[in-house]
């Protein structure tokens, strides 16, 4: 199946109460992994890269690779840009052909993360290409992304006059999560979330997931989170595998053999996140 957006897949999610699993996908064995636990569970699901991966090995590079195994997939594939620093390197994937871009202006004053996300749109809008924005600072340090201390919760009123303005196709949203790994439980502000769910129509984003217990997504997921971002949970499972495949065979030169179980326990992983967002079964 060819790669697809997230316009439709979203606003089905959000018409009927789940949410759409988007994970970070750091190589060739990730991004297998994803598309072949959503193929397991018949869900669509979104691959998605940071600034800080596209640093690695360019948009061109990971758009290849995650449209040559969406093609042979049976479920929806998105390739989402995710976190997009500038307005270049958001032109940059979606010349390549990305098929969801995220445009980050949160750490920007509200006119400047207005006027970024307004020309962002403009431009992907005209190709039919969906575009995610944020308002408010989702907190924590992951890869290249710096949310600083993550008090800047998304204010509801704020949020509707940002998405009349820019024209956005989602938005995520500020409520106390945080990128990287946490050090407690992290308390999010759901009642926000349901106060902002009232003021703006568009389907919600939750970013920061990794590490938020289960029934807190679920109850984001009930109050309007439309999609789910899951990174950090990835990354340690993948590298988990790896450890465990060399402790036992510290001599191993062949990156295929190891590479295999870091891929089946980010499966494992994704297959579990899916089940929490509830869009098995809805390919």
């Amino acid at each position: 199946m060819a790669l697809v957006t997230t316009k439709e897949l979203m606003l089905d999610a959000q018409k009927n109460h789940y949410a759409i699993g988007a994970f970070n996908a750091e190589n060739m064995e990730m991004v297998q992994a994803i598309i072949a636990a959503a193929e397991v569970l018949r869900a669509p699901v979104i691959v998605q890269t940071t600034p800080g991966t596209l640093k690695y090995a360019s948009p061109a590079m990971f758009y290849a690779n995650v449209a040559a195994a969406a093609a042979e997939a049976t479920v929806p594939v998105v390739m989402h840009l995710d976190h997009g620093s500038s307005f270049e390197l958001a032109m940059k994937a979606f010349r390549a052909g990305y098929t969801s871009i995220m445009i980050d202006g949160s750490h920007s004053v509200f006119e400047e993360n207005i006027a970024i996300t307004k020309s962002v749109v403009a431009a992907c809008h005209s190709a039919g290409v969906p575009v995610e924005a944020e308002l408010g600072k989702v907190g924590g340090k992951e890869d290249d992304l710096d949310g600083g201390m993550g008090n800047g919760y998304t204010d509801p009123a704020e949020a509707a006059e940002f998405v009349e303005r820019t024209g956005v196709d989602s938005l995520a949203v500020a409520i106390g999560t945080a990128h990287g790994v946490y050090k407690g439980t992290p308390k999010l502000d759901v009642d926000r979330l349901s106060e902002i769910r009232k003021v703006v129509s568009i389907p919600l984003v939750l970013h920061g997931t990794s590490g938020v217990p289960d029934d807190a997504v679920r109850e984001c997921i009930a109050r309007g989170m439309c999609k789910v971002n899951y990174a950090t949970d990835l990354r340690i499972a993948f590298s988990a595998g790896l450890k465990e495949y060399l402790a036992k065979d510290p001599d191993a030169f062949d990156p295929k053999k190891y590479n295999a179980v870091g891929r089946e326990k980010v499966k494992e992983y994704v297959k579990s996140k899916i089940l929490v967002c509830g869009s098995n079964g809805k390919a």
